[in-house]
């Protein structure tokens, strides 16, 4: 039976009314000022909406329009606008932004969403809200949320959020185009949430197809017991894990669920965090930061004790930089690293083969003992399958012969990639540059796996890319082991 579209977004908009507002929409119904929508909708990506609110509320109050904007310098702007994600690049692009309106469009703000995209800071996402929101012009604004619900009603089937734009601007009912996004939004984060969604409470449970979703356990239910002693593994580098905290870090391990996760570039010290993080409900944390501050590190939540902890590879020029954990279990070890980048021109190669090397090593010593699981950040893509442009990509880092070849023979060693033992498609990436609106273009590399020793592959059952849980340029691997 198709989706019926044009019943179910009038109910979900009398749904969400009562829900949190996004606080662009909020901003919008406060002002149709086209400089206060814009300026907030730049501030509000990957940033809590609370967070948001905050920070526009200081930078209007000291700049309520372009011209009082223009005599902030980019300083004043960081100290106004932190802790938004990405406050440096903001408030840099918030600094350019009223020379670049005078000379490209005489100060005025332009209510068109190309136009728009020339302004320092705006992709397509931002120019279609601010299209709506401030000029209540038909533009359809997709974000995350917009494209994975489009995706589980199967009214969309696309890969990224630019072709779930260009397919709703084919099929969508031109009515519903300023509403979607706000209401989606406010669905997606208070409902259909990316980790399993509210479906026992969905007001559309009955005519939601549910493609692709793992529904949360119903509050008060009896967990069912499993057939088989599973374990759910995730890895994920979080680029930060103080930024991942003020980004609701602890919902999503909530979420999760897993029996493991591991972290990879951390970047803090354990007396730089807070209790929360040190000391999530159900966890024991393990810590292995880099010596120097604000750079790499790993750590690793786990339910169960482990029998042991190692750090490091007993290697000194590697374990200074907090690069390997391991944690020791009847039957298995499970090793989370983030493997160094050969940075460019190759400068750091050398020293990333060493590295590369020395783990191989310590791998195999493992793998004689017991199953050994791997994950983490290998900052290799491996194949031409695993990154958008390879033959442009041949000689940097992440793609160069020399890493290719090592990982060629880590696998033939006696290792598998868990992920391409169920999955040989293409566009399967877990990482996406921040620029040039990457990751919605679907832009990207798989440099994030898990990896397991080849007689312990029988075990393997599940191994996927969480990419619709954002907060981190990486996203999360997950795999499910028994």
């Amino acid at each position: 039976m198709p989706f019926d579209i044009e019943t179910i977004l009038p109910r979900l908009q009398d749904e969400v009314a009562s829900y949190n507002t996004p606080v662009v929409d909020l901003i919008a119904v406060q002002t149709r000022d086209p400089y206060k929508v814009l300026v907030a909708t730049i501030l509000s990506a990957r940033t809590k909406d609370e967070v948001t609110a905050k920070a526009a509320t200081r930078l209007f109050k000291l700049a309520p329009d372009l011209a009082s904007l223009e005599q902030l310098s980019e300083p004043e702007l960081e100290k106004l606008i932190h802790p938004v994600g990405f406050f440096r690049n903001k408030a840099k692009h918030l600094a350019q932004l009223p020379g670049v309106l005078d000379r490209l469009f005489n100060g005025v703000i332009p209510d068109e969403v190309e136009p728009l995209t020339k302004l320092p800071g705006v992709g397509r996402k931002t120019a279609n809200l601010v299209v709506t929101a401030a000029f209540n012009k038909p533009a359809i604004c997709v974000d995350t949320h917009v494209h994975r619900i489009m995706n589980i009603w199967g009214y969309v089937t696309t890969k990224t959020p630019l072709a779930t734009e260009t397919a709703l601007r084919k099929k969508l009912p031109q009515n519903f185009w300023r509403t979607v996004n706000s209401t989606l939004v406010a669905f997606g984060q208070g409902m259909c949430k990316p980790l399993r969604p509210h479906c026992d409470l969905c007001p559309i449970n009955s005519e939601c197809p549910q493609l692709g979703v793992t529904a949360r356990r119903i509050p008060g239910e009896e967990k069912k017991k499993p057939h088989t002693k599973g374990k759910k593994f995730i890895s994920w580098n979080v680029n930060g894990i103080r930024a991942m905290e003020k980004k609701g870090f602890a919902d999503i391990v909530h979420e999760l669920d897993a029996d493991i996760i591991a972290l990879q570039e951390i970047k803090a010290q354990p007396d730089q965090l807070s209790e929360e993080l040190k000391n999530l409900p159900g966890y024991k944390s393990f810590w292995y930061p880099a010596q120097r501050k604000g750079y790499a590190g790993v750590a690793i939540y786990t339910k169960k004790e482990p029998l042991q902890v190692l750090h490091g590879l007993s290697h000194d020029i590697h374990d200074g930089e907090g690069r390997v954990l391991t944690l020791e279990y009847d039957d298995f070890y499970f090793v989370t690293a983030y493997f160094p980048n050969a940075q460019h021109g190759l400068a750091r190669l050398d020293y990333k083969l060493e590295f590369n090397r020395d783990l191989h090593r310590f791998m195999d010593e493992l793998s004689a003992k017991k199953s050994v699981v791997l994950c983490g950040d290998l900052n290799v893509a491996h194949k031409e399958i695993d990154l958008t442009n390879p033959k442009q990509n041949q000689k940097n880092p992440g793609f160069s012969p020399e890493e290719r070849q090592w990982m060629d023979s880590f696998l033939d060693s006696g290792y598998m990639d868990t992920f391409r033992m169920f999955n040989q498609e293409p566009n399967q990436f877990t990482w996406w540059s921040y620029r040039f609106s990457a990751r919605q273009k679907n832009i990207g590399w798989r440099i994030d796996y898990f990896c397991v020793d080849k007689k312990s592959a029988k075990r393997v059952k599940k191994a996927t890319i969480l990419s619709d849980i954002m907060g981190s340029d990486h996203c999360p691997v997950q795999l499910d082991f028994t």
